[in-house]
């Protein structure tokens, strides 16, 4: 979601995220993603948490064969290319300075036959949730996407909106600070939440949430 650029003075354990494109293979697919760090930041790198939430997914545990699904705060569409390679029906958002950017990778990277299946669309979390059918998708992912704590009550109401009883979320982080716990917290308020992966040599958790239902619900 957020949009920070960055000096030329990094870290060299950073200096990956300087490349000009990463490449892996997931779904039987060679992924090549263009990265541009100095222009969009944070939204325009892969992270670990994105690569650990593709080989969960690749697992199988969850069914994404003709399933509606979204990526919140999609940078460059790792997941969500990764999810419609593997037969879901995307949805791949983000903030609208990362979009024509995004939308270069996943053309890039989702053969023509399937392009039909993933749309590229704007999602700033908290705004205009009318554009997206309420409770009309089946699976929610989001990777790396809890770390700025004052996006935390409008990416809650995001997913409240985006989520039946049925849907699935699947989120994927690491735990850097408290605010991160924070959000976990206000999550178990409205969802379930499990975790059901440990990446320990990235330090990458990964948490499945549905619903508690409403009494209406019952």
């Amino acid at each position: 979601m957020a949009l920070v650029p960055y000096v030329d003075n990094y870290v060299p354990v950073l200096s990956k995220l300087h490349n000009s494109s990463a490449e892996f293979h997931f779904a039987n697919h060679h992924v090549t993603l263009t990265q541009n760090w100095n222009k969009l930041g944070v939204a325009a790198v892969v992270w670990d948490a994105a690569v650990v939430l593709c080989m969960y997914l690749e697992l199988g545990k969850v069914d994404l064969k003709g399933k509606i699904a979204i990526e919140l705060g999609a940078g460059t569409g790792l997941v969500g290319i990764v999810a419609a390679l593997l037969g879901a029906r995307v949805t791949i958002t983000d903030r609208e300075p990362a979009l024509e950017f995004l939308a270069a990778n996943v053309k890039a990277n989702i053969p023509s036959e399937q392009a039909a299946a993933v749309q590229v669309s704007e999602l700033t979390w908290g705004e205009c949730l009318e554009r997206y059918q309420a409770g009309g998708f089946d699976i929610v992912l989001g990777a790396d996407i809890v770390y700025l704590e004052d996006t935390f009550v409008s990416l809650l109401q995001t997913m409240e909106h985006l989520c039946s009883a049925n849907t699935v979320i699947l989120l994927s982080c690491k735990i850097r600070y408290e605010r991160d716990t924070k959000f976990l917290d206000m999550l178990r308020q409205k969802f379930m939440v499990e975790e059901v992966h440990y990446e320990s040599q990235r330090d990458i958790h990964i948490y499945k949430a549905v619903k508690i239902p409403s009494q209406r619900d019952l």
